[in-house]
């Protein structure tokens, strides 16, 4: 059998390359530093060796975990809330349905969503990592955290011609015809008492015409899913302990509004992600540039609620980022 010191010194060699890669490379590479060691093992032994190994790389892979801020969040009302919104659950790499005849595997913004992503997002909650709520067998490239509403902004390469009237952040966000000034928005939502904030990622359910409600005062229209108005992420479900399709309060929200918590993780495309790596959000995520923090960030979440401007729906307290 293998000598356990030899799985050690591996397991600390191997750790910082194999956070993203399949389990199968994860038993090549095994196999390939034990060389003629390896036929003492059966392939089942190897394959659970891997797994360890490349849960470890995860695990070191994650930020560190800070100190519980006090702080109030800053600019919460700008937007108005979405009252009593049926919200139905989806998740990139989901198959057609009756109920959902659109896959998954592209976005409204993204053709290539479910690899960019870097994998299923599975919504089992037997697959997903109960302190994260990311999946379980690899790290996302992308926010677990994410949503849709049921507006574009962009058809057939171009930018529709309400947009600039209707979309509050317009001005501050437009670079471009046909680039999107919605893609990777923050909205806050609120459920059972609890808040999570994800980022809007694709168009739906149903519609992608809706402006009048996801802008304005109108509600859902009527659809095979009750009405839905809502989609969020396994994440976004998980975090707000939701078990299946229910009603939610759903806002807008500037990143500056955004407190720590999960959603601050992971993501080439998360706003706090970017900043952590000391990225200029002007060039890679312009959507939430503006207003954005700027000093100082932090990921563990809080999970004391404050009200905010005389709403029952509360929020997870943060550090003031900047001004509002």
């Amino acid at each position: 059998m293998v000598n356990f010191t030899r799985f050690l010194i591996l397991l600390s060699l191997l750790l910082p390359s194999l956070a993203s890669a399949s389990i199968s490379d994860v038993v090549d590479s095994v196999k390939s530093h034990f060389g003629s060691d390896s036929g003492a093992m059966s392939s089942a032994d190897f394959e659970r060796m891997a797994m360890q190994i490349r849960e470890k790389a995860i695990q070191q892979t994650r930020p560190p975990t800070v100190s519980i801020p006090t702080a109030p969040v800053v600019g919460f009302g700008r937007y108005p809330w979405h009252r009593n919104i049926m919200t139905t659950i989806f998740w990139i790499g989901e198959r057609p349905t009756a109920r959902n005849p659109v896959p998954n595997n592209r976005s409204a913004w993204d053709a290539n969503w479910a690899r960019n992503y870097g994998g299923y997002d599975n919504p089992d909650p037997r697959y997903r990592d109960p302190r994260t709520y990311a999946p379980r067998g690899f790290l996302p490239r992308q926010n677990p955290f994410y949503c849709a509403l049921p507006y574009c902004d962009v058809s057939r390469g171009n930018t529709k011609a309400e947009v600039k009237s209707v979309v509050p952040w317009f001005r501050d966000c437009f670079e471009k015809q046909g680039k999107s000034v919605l893609k990777g928005r923050w909205v806050a939502i609120h459920h059972g008492g609890r808040t999570v904030f994800a980022q809007w990622e694709d168009c739906g359910p149903f519609r992608t015409d809706h402006w009048q409600y996801v802008f304005g005062t109108q509600t859902p229209r009527w659809n095979l899913n009750r009405g839905a108005g809502l989609d969020i992420s396994p994440a976004a479900r998980d975090y707000l302990g939701m078990g299946k399709n229910d009603l939610c309060d759903w806002k807008f929200v500037d990143a500056a509004s955004v407190p720590d918590g999960p959603w601050k993780y992971y993501g080439d495309n998360n706003t706090f992600a970017l900043l952590r790596k000391g990225m200029n959000l002007y060039q890679h995520d312009r959507n939430n540039a503006k207003r954005s923090p700027t000093t100082t960030y932090s990921t563990r979440p809080s999970y004391s609620s404050v009200p905010l401007s005389g709403s029952s729906a509360g929020v997870r307290v943060s550090p003031s980022f900047g001004g509002q």
